[in-house]
């Protein structure tokens, strides 16, 4: 095994993989519990919250401040 071809993914394969991830969502959904499932909403809520209060924010302050300092510029 000296010359490896390395593994390019065909329309066949990317069906394939469809079914299988389509497989394992069907079997989370029949095999977690209610519990499970608001714990893991819950998780989300925790990560996602410190992310909505401080980086969209300084975004969105970033974005604004080029825009008004070119605005003023202009004058």
């Amino acid at each position: 095994m000296t010359h490896l071809q390395p593994y390019t993914p065909g329309p066949a394969s990317t069906v394939d993989f469809c079914r299988l991830w389509d497989a394992r969502v069907d079997a989370l959904e029949r095999h977690l519990s209610a519990r499970t499932w608001a714990l893991a909403g819950v998780a989300v809520v925790l990560t996602s919250y410190p992310i909505a209060r401080i980086v969209i924010p300084a975004i969105l302050h970033g974005i604004v401040h080029e825009v008004v300092r070119s605005v003023l510029g202009l004058l």
